[in-house]
């Protein structure tokens, strides 16, 4: 069966699935520009870091298209910026907005100074290298998938079938399609190796129970759902061999900023002796940011932990703490960061950017 597709992009046509709307319905919504974009970011319509950077740069595109060629270059480098620097203020914490658009601005720098390059020619190389992104993140999230199975077989060798948790949602509604974290375990799974997955419900937001739980039935992946408050029970219990999460971003020591209660599995993993891995393309990895202290951390609407749905759930008048991030430090990230070049220890990061 075919993994699910959260985005669809075809000549200048962009839609994506409604997230906030799983599991009880698939339906598609259509970005005609960056406005649009920036809210189904916002509002969370369309989460996971890469899904973040991929559905902002088509957004892009779609304007570009419409667009008649500015006069000059240097005009169109500054509408280029501006609409991608409008676009990285979506969600602050998740790094491959912000490099992708570093990586644009580069690339209209460049055209900019390239005097056998008119207008017209830029927007349309500037078009190309935006719609490009949708392939690339899928072969960069096969080869994290195909490394990290490789990896967790290498180092579970004597182990017929492996148990593994994850958190969050890290698959094809996350990226571009099959996923970080997710495509290791769909990896394990088409490789015969994967006996079961547990997935946190990943409160407060429940991306766990609705988004993974969904990706995870629709492909009749072997899966259990477990409540947050369940994983230190559920990892004696059922004798996990891995903990596998993705991240929003990586500091160049390899301090992971992922959603909030990865950091608690990981200080649970270390106790219970289980390798812990963070799936993540190089993306991901901010190279600028020294370690996790320098890492913004969003706090998201008090309603999300209040209500759910229309339906309040938790006392009127409470004061409620909820940042969307945790910082997990590097030295608990036991088995490695897995990413589309190989696995790496946390502080073997540097060499390979």
């Amino acid at each position: 069966m075919a993994t699910l597709q959260a985005i669809k992009y075809n000549d200048g046509q962009l839609e994506i699935l409604d997230q906030l709307l799983l599991p009880e319905s698939c339906t598609f919504v259509p970005i005609w520009n960056v406005e649009d974009a920036w809210a189904a970011i916002r509002e969370m319509k369309v989460r996971g870091a890469p899904a973040i950077a991929i559905v902002g740069c088509l957004s892009l595109a779609v304007e570009l298209r419409k667009l008649a060629a500015p006069e000059t270059k240097e005009e169109l480098c500054r509408l280029v910026q501006e609409k991608l620097d409008y676009l990285v203020t979506s969600r602050p914490t998740a790094v491959n907005m912000h490099l992708a658009a570093e990586a644009c601005v580069k690339l209209c720098t460049q055209l900019t100074d390239n005097t056998s390059v008119n207008v017209a020619e830029a927007k349309d190389d500037i078009v190309k290298h935006l719609e490009a992104m949708l392939a690339n993140d899928i072969a960069d999230n096969r080869a994290i998938g195909e490394h990290g199975a490789s990896d967790i077989m290498k180092k579970n060798a004597t182990k017929d079938k492996l148990r593994i948790m994850t958190h969050c949602n890290t698959g094809s509604l996350a990226t571009a399609g099959y996923g970080t974290a997710l495509g290791v375990i769909r990896s394990l799974h088409t490789a015969s190796k994967l006996d079961q997955v547990y997935c946190t419900e990943t409160r407060p937001y429940n991306q766990g129970s609705r988004l993974t739980a969904f990706e995870l039935v629709y492909e009749k992946i072997p899966a259990t759902l477990v409540c947050d408050s369940m994983a230190a029970a559920a990892m004696k219990q059922f004798k996990i061999d891995a903990v596998i999460v993705g991240a929003d971003r990586v500091a160049a020591n390899g301090d992971t900023a992922n959603k909030i209660g990865t950091y608690q599995l990981a200080v649970l993993a270390k106790s219970h002796d289980i390798l812990f891995y963070v799936a993540a393309p190089f993306s991901s990895i901010d190279f600028q940011i020294p370690n996790g202290h320098s890492i913004p951390i969003e706090e998201r609407p008090h309603s999300e932990m209040t209500h759910t749905g229309s339906i309040r759930t938790a006392a009127a008048g409470i004061n409620c703490w909820n940042p969307g991030f945790d910082v997990t430090p590097a030295e608990l990230i036991t088995g490695g960061i897995i990413t589309e070049k190989g696995v790496f220890k946390p502080d073997q990061l540097a060499p390979h950017q």
